[in-house]
């Protein structure tokens, strides 16, 4: 069965048991009370005590009734006792039907004050009704039959009342706030996430009930002109609620917007897997980060900062499909949650939809902003079957799309450098490199007239039990787990002492070494190569850095200073796989590079594609105006080799030059070409042909 389709079945149930059950409460109410009123009066029994004692608890209500309204909250959750308490005394003294119509008082006349709210009001009073109910049948097992005509006065209220007291407050609380709380069910099946906290509340209720409840019905037999005054603890007691209540709210929102946080997140985020399994669903998680908004904060401080948050979450509550609820987690990062989700491609689009909704313009101040976001998404349970999981795999992906400035990025297992099978992988490459098990191989570029214009050293690992691991592999691995930095170090210092060895042979070639976005942005970088060519005695000339337009996307400005410190030191820089990246033309006019290197996605079909032809064409035009060389990536035959040299292009790589060699073999390599230098075999079978004509007929050749 695929996992949507006991979902329309299992949805259609939740949306008609739950908006079912207020009115089924209401009904029930109704025909309780109205068989308890007719048996009551039936036995000629009043339904409300008389005399002082009916115009104290009257007054008394009333003063809880104007403090109800005075809060402008909500009663149903548990926020106050105090109507609860008055009820459960009155049931002690005179039965069930006059502690009713002390709820039903307050909850009507509170519903009547608040006039939008009667629905509220109507579903409050009846599990009031309902739970007053169970409160009466705990004390009738115990054997107390209360009536207004004859009260329960038993001889002293000591302890020997107490597990009567205890089975009326647990009935009433047990019932009254279990069938609320299950009204209002949202129709995903899940309670609030402050329902735990809740709990705590009813156990403070629960000891008033038990303590301030049995006072008010002393205190109604002996002096009931003084019931008035017991507003004072109950109101207080409703403020103790509220306070507690806030608190718990405070844990589970951000201050700033009033988003949920990261624990509610968490705790909803189970409660959603829970639901998606027993249904066979899928539910989704997307993890939002907005793009350079620390300049924002820097350039117009934390105040103005704080007031675009506050913009950004008011447009993700707008722009939320049905069902997801949104998070701050912190900072600029914010999450949405799918409880319910068709499928990875649905909740990308639901993700990119998010996201081009953040990044429209802002408006602060008259001043125009425009903050781009990225977003990672991660699908139960194809990703994760947890809570915890389902974030780090969302997180992961939202940092893959801000390396990648693709917007959007759907988790994936072999772009992620921490599931176990890489992190045993990262720990061989780290023993590799301290063995030195690494290998480097090195790649020629030549110009069109044969010259070979430089090298290119290229990574390779051999891993003892899996064979020849793919450079992307271990190499995306060491970036994202901050191994870079050790591999690096681990090439310069190879590919250095490889330049000595073949400047001592006469074999003066410079080589490239490619250099990571982290590299160039780590302090003392520049000092570091400079004395690394220092020690190999290596000129600055004979050392090139490639490095990807990735850098100039992160930090342009720091980019900018490491790489003139490099220039500074006589160290030449290349840019690699140009045309891949976002780059703008005014960051590269900025950088200090003397080469730029046309990636192999445009190359390959060079002489097919009139489009990749044109954009080659205009990278050449655009490199030669700035003074930069031009290089070629990925030239594998004859037809691609004439089309870049008619272009105008200054050099090529690529298997048809040769393909990345050990160091003996580029050894040979080099002094093979050394005199002559590089020709395609083509030119050397035609070169071979013409002497040989040239010979007078005859000559043999030794």
């Amino acid at each position: 069965m695929k996992p949507t389709d006991s979902a329309a079945p299992a949805s259609r149930l939740r949306r008609l048991v739950v908006p079912a059950l207020p009115a089924a409460l209401v009904m029930a109410a109704g025909v309780t009370l109205a068989a308890g009123v007719l048996y009551t009066l039936g036995g000629g029994e009043p339904l409300f005590p008389s005399g002082p004692v009916g115009w104290a608890l009257a007054v008394l209500t009333g003063v809880l009734v104007g403090h109800l309204v005075a809060l402008g909250r909500d009663r149903w959750w548990g926020g106050t006792g105090s109507g609860a308490a008055l009820a459960l005394a009155v049931l002690l003294l005179y039965g069930w039907v006059p502690a009713v119509l002390v709820s039903l008082s307050v909850v009507i006349l509170v519903g009547a004050a608040r006039r939008q709210r009667w629905r509220q009001a109507l579903v409050h009073g009846a599990v009031d009704v309902l739970g007053i109910g169970a409160a009466a049948l705990g004390l009738a097992v115990c054997g107390v039959h209360p009536g207004v005509r004859q009260p329960w006065t038993p001889e002293a209220w000591d302890l020997s009342v107490l597990p009567e007291v205890v089975v009326t407050a647990g009935g009433y609380l047990l019932v009254s706030r279990g069938l609320l709380w299950c009204s209002r069910l949202p129709l995903d099946g899940g309670l609030p996430a402050i329902a735990r906290t809740a709990v705590v509340r009813q156990a403070l209720v629960g000891v008033a009930l038990l303590g301030i409840s049995p006072l008010i019905a002393v205190c109604a037999v002996g002096a009931p002109l003084l019931l008035p005054l017991f507003a004072v603890p109950l109101i207080a007691l409703d403020s103790t609620l509220w306070i507690a209540r806030a608190r718990a709210e405070e844990q589970l929102r951000d201050p700033l917007t009033g988003l949920p946080n990261r624990q509610w997140l968490l705790e909803r985020t189970w409660t959603a897997l829970d639901e998606a399994e027993r249904a066979g669903t899928r539910a989704a998680l997307v993890l939002i980060d907005l793009d350079r908004f620390r300049s924002v904060n820097d350039t117009l401080g934390h105040l103005a900062g704080d007031r675009l948050l506050l913009q950004i979450a008011d447009r993700l509550r707008h722009a939320l499909p049905r069902g997801a609820e949104a998070a701050r987690l912190g900072g600029d990062e914010f999450a949405v949650l799918l409880p319910a989700t068709d499928s990875l491609t649905s909740s990308q689009r639901v993700a990119r939809n998010l996201v081009a909704a953040l990044s429209s313009p802002l408006d602060l101040d008259g001043l125009t902003l425009v903050l781009e976001a990225s977003a990672g998404v991660a699908v139960y349970p194809e990703h994760a079957l947890d809570a915890e999981g389902l974030l780090r795999r969302a997180d992961v992906a939202m940092y893959q799309a801000k390396r990648d400035r693709s917007g959007v990025e759907l988790y994936e297992a072999k772009r992620d450098g921490n599931t176990p099978d890489r992190l045993g992988l990262l720990g061989d490459l780290r023993r590799a490199l301290d063995a030195g098990d690494v290998e480097l191989h090195y790649q020629p570029k030549v110009r069109f007239d044969g010259h070979v214009s430089g090298l290119e050293a290229l990574v390779r690992w051999v891993h003892p039990d899996r064979g020849r691991v793919p450079p992307d592999e271990f190499i995306a691995i060491a970036e994202s787990s901050g191994l870079m930095p050790r591999l690096t170090e681990y090439v310069l210092e190879t590919a250095l002492a490889q330049v000595a060895r073949w400047r001592a042979m006469g074999l003066e070639v410079p080589v490239a070494v490619n250099v990571s976005p982290r590299d160039v942005h780590s302090p003392g970088f520049a000092g570091a190569v400079a004395a690394r060519l220092a020690r190999h005695r290596v000129p600055p000339g004979a050392l090139q850095l490639e490095i990807t337009e990735h850098v100039l996307l992160e930090d342009p400005q720091r980019a900018a200073d490491t790489l003139a410190g490099l220039t500074a030191h006589g160290v030449k820089m290349s840019l690699d796989d140009f045309g891949t990246g976002y780059s703008s033309l005014v960051h590269l006019r900025r950088l200090p590079v003397s080469e730029l290197k046309i990636d192999r996605s445009f190359v390959a079909r060079l002489a097919v594609d009139t489009e990749d032809a044109e954009i080659v064409r205009c990278t050449l035009d655009l490199a030669h105006s700035l003074g930069l060389l031009v290089v070629a990536e990925g030239v594998e035959d004859d037809e691609t080799w004439e089309r870049l040299r008619d272009l105008g292009c200054d050099a090529v790589q690529g298997w048809l030059v040769a393909a990345a060699m050990p160091p003996d073999e580029t050894t040979a390599w080099l002094r093979a070409r050394g005199e002559h230098g590089w020709r395609r075999a083509s030119e050397t079978t035609a070169l071979a042909a013409e002497k040989a004509a040239e010979r007078p007929s005859g000559q043999v050749v030794n």
